[in-house]
């Protein structure tokens, strides 16, 4: 192994959520797995870090946390100061996460590593011109980009840059398909993620009423931090739908499981947002589709790659609540092969084949 000393910058990392985050955990712990010596540079998001810190102590790997000051500058010059400090220490530099892409930049003009850039999708299409604009320079100060998805690889300026490669989002869940117990009365449908625009909850809410005229102890399940439940309050009330949606906020992996266990069809109706918020690619999906459930997503982003359409699930236009209703329908009607098809098809993005992609690349 020519390279062995690594150390990833991220900007988030469990225990608390976010899909960067649970990129940044499962690549440190696979390349840990490989007999690399990892350091993860990250936030410290809870007030004394109690909960990161019990978290951190199971790890094979170390984990650095530089806490939130409310004069955040002070954070920011923090990390920056432990960031030279760790890429004097290591032979290859990982950045995930906008304020990671513009530190790798700033570290290249001082220390001469091997540094690589992870690109997700919403870092690259930041509202202010003078932002993206940033975020591109520094793109082109790292050797190599992987990007999680063909989609995340479209936004970028390729001719600026000098190597890209693209690969897809992995999973690791910690429950079985074993532990299912579906509802015998009518199909629940489930969304795993923040409750924001872009994870879309709002457009299955719109399909309910379609849903429940032929459904009408169809249930939807909304798990995740509720950061504007109460649109989503708002509208079921608007719609009259208010008794099919359950709201249960955010809950531990155990009890994501229990809840995914009760699930017939896995929702992420995604979609992009004015401010450049997108769905780079959808490890949700493939976690749930592990547990054998079916997924219906939406076109235009980078969920399209991680639902094989008309296999583990189907691609609909979001904002067509006939396409939508079809899919559901089309699904539950012959549920156990899209069943047995999402399993077969999430195998193909498990963490342990996945690592072994950045290894090519960091030994290359």
């Amino acid at each position: 192994m020519s390279l062995s000393k690594i150390s990833i910058f991220t900007s988030e990392f469990p225990p608390q959520p976010g899909g960067i985050g649970n990129h940044s955990y499962n690549l440190a712990q696979g390349l840990a797995d490989h007999g690399y010596t990892v350091t993860v540079l990250t936030d410290r998001r809870s007030a004394k870090g109690e909960e990161e810190s019990k978290f951190d102590a199971a790890l094979e790997f170390q984990v650095i946390r530089i806490p939130r000051k409310k004069l955040m500058i002070l954070s920011y010059l923090h990390r920056i100061k432990m960031a030279f400090y760790l890429a004097g220490r290591s032979e290859v530099i990982l950045a995930s996460g906008k304020f990671q892409l513009w530190l790798g930049a700033l570290l290249s003009f001082c220390k001469k590593k091997k540094n690589i850039a992870i690109v997700h999708g919403s870092e690259l299409l930041l509202p202010h011109k003078g932002l993206r604009s940033f975020t591109e320079f520094s793109l082109r100060r790292f050797d190599k980009v992987i990007s999680v998805s063909n989609f995340t690889k479209s936004l970028l300026k390729l001719s600026s840059l000098k190597e890209v490669h693209v690969i897809h989002n992995g999973f690791r869940l910690f429950c079985s398909p074993m532990e299912n117990s579906r509802s015998e009365t009518g199909p629940i449908l489930i969304t795993v993620g923040n409750v924001t625009q872009r994870k879309g909850q709002q457009n299955v809410i719109k399909t309910l009423p379609r849903l429940l005229e032929k459904y009408p102890d169809l249930r939807y399940y909304i798990v995740g931090i509720p950061s504007e439940i109460e649109k989503l309050q708002n509208l079921a009330r608007e719609l009259e739908v208010e008794k099919a949606v359950v709201f249960c906020g955010a809950v531990s992996e155990a009890e994501k499981c229990t809840l995914l266990g009760k699930a017939d069809i896995f929702m992420m109706l995604s979609e992009n947002t004015e401010e450049g918020d997108v769905e780079g690619f959808g490890i949700a999906i493939l976690e749930a589709n592990s547990l054998g459930i079916p997924s219906v997503g939406s076109k235009g982003c980078g969920i399209e790659e991680a639902v094989q359409d008309g296999f583990s699930g189907l691609v609909v236009n979001k904002s067509n609540t006939e396409e939508v209703f079809a899919a559901v329908n089309r699904i539950l009607e012959d549920y156990q092969e899209y069943s047995s098809n999402a399993m077969e098809w999430a195998q193909k993005f498990r963490w342990e084949n996945v690592v072994g992609k950045y290894i090519q690349i960091l030994e290359e």
